[in-house]
């Protein structure tokens, strides 16, 4: 009887220890999966320092699979060769040499320009005037990118007849899915970028790695990404200055639009050794905005002894002086960092610049640590 029951433990042993076996092979499978077709042999995955938001994993004889937290996935089949037959449904092939794309994520127009890579962008969703960057503003000014509507009413009939073959979108897409639909109608991948949602700045900025994949510049990406790395790197791991930053705008109604405390920027002082003077703001909501408005009493009894204000120029321009900021409000003159001559303005092209987040972060620190000159994103206002 005990070596009855002694056997029948042992099997139900060996049973428990192949189920659980079986349960762990099927966790690494869903956890990376990377079998999209019985036909293409994983080799390895992009290692990325920052971001989360992406990752590709390469293939043997060139083709990579590239997943966004969407859930989407592409396959880069490289030029010459073929998608294979079997590949997985829900993965959308790419062919190599990406052509002729329609950008509409503005942020992206900086990655292409730091690599080199404006020949493979074809159509602009943004005219010539509202681009900040010299480059982008100068090609379509000579014709090279053609404006093609904006994300909600793109010109069809222009991409369609220059065989766009890609069009790389915002988030904003989702209010228009009808967009989508149409240009997939149209045989155009629709590749939705999320570099906005990294939790890191410089997860912004490694996306570039992902475009350098599709442009075929994977040297050139690595490059402007380890350019900003480090930039970053140059001021990390300083002490903290102890002295609090308030980074705003004034709305033409006399509201003030802050960033929340869980922002890029507001990340961006605290990496830069300053302390964003809203620490908690906006945590108790659960909204994507990373931005909130309140109004000017309320700003001031929150941010009037700031050691420095930066001022947020991008929506309706730079400013010259102190006296033209304190035209938006009388109350500015009673801040600390007024008083004191702390007052910074951001160049209007700072929200375009994706590449540029590690030198952006270092003048956060020159500004901190009074160290003004060489600033390439910030400016201090004079006091008339």
């Amino acid at each position: 009887m005990k070596k009855r029951l002694t056997m029948i433990f042992c099997s139900i042993l060996t049973v428990l220890i192949m189920a659980s076996c079986g349960r762990a092979q099927e966790t690494s499978v869903s956890l990376k999966d990377t079998d999209v077709s019985a036909m293409l042999t994983y080799s390895h995955s992009m290692e990325t320092v920052y971001a989360r938001e992406f990752s590709v994993d390469y293939y043997e004889d060139g083709y990579a699979l590239i997943t966004i937290s969407d859930g989407s996935r592409f396959l880069v089949v490289p030029e010459g060769k073929e998608a294979p037959q079997d590949l997985a449904e829900d993965v959308v092939p790419l062919k190599q040499p990406m052509e002729n794309i329609y950008l509409v994520a503005s942020a992206v127009m900086d990655m292409f320009v730091s690599m080199d890579a404006l020949d493979t962008i074809r159509f602009s969703a943004l005219k010539p005037e509202s681009w900040y960057i010299d480059e982008a503003r100068e090609t379509m000014e000579e014709g090279d990118i053609l404006y093609a509507g904006n994300y909600s009413a793109p010109d069809y009939e222009k991409i369609v007849a220059e065989n766009c073959g890609l069009a790389i979108e915002n988030t904003m897409i989702y209010h228009t899915p009808e967009v989508k639909e149409q240009l997939n109608k149209f045989g155009i991948p629709v590749l939705v970028d999320y570099s906005s949602y990294e939790a890191e700045p410089l997860g912004r900025t490694e996306w570039v790695k992902l475009y350098g994949l599709l442009a075929g510049r994977e040297e050139a990406a690595e490059a402007a990404f380890q350019a900003q790395a480090d930039a970053f790197n140059s001021v990390q791991g300083g002490e903290n200055t102890g002295r609090t930053v308030a980074f705003f705008y004034i709305t033409t109604n006399g509201e003030v639009n802050v960033r929340k405390s869980s922002d890029y920027l507001a990340k961006m002082i605290r990496l830069a050794g300053g302390d964003y003077i809203f620490k908690d703001l906006g945590e108790e909501e659960d909204t994507a905005s990373s931005t909130m408005t309140m109004q000017m009493e309320e700003f001031y009894a929150a941010a009037r002894d700031a050691d420095y204000i930066i001022y947020n120029s991008t929506i309706e321009g730079e400013l010259n002086s102190v006296e033209e900021l304190l035209g938006k409000s009388v109350l500015l003159k009673n801040f600390k960092a007024v008083q004191e001559g702390n007052v910074f303005c951001t160049t209007k092209n700072i929200y375009q610049s994706s590449m540029e987040l590690g030198t952006i972060i270092a003048d956060i620190h020159g500004m901190l640590s009074d160290q003004e000159e060489g600033l390439t994103y910030l400016y201090r206002l004079d006091e008339t």
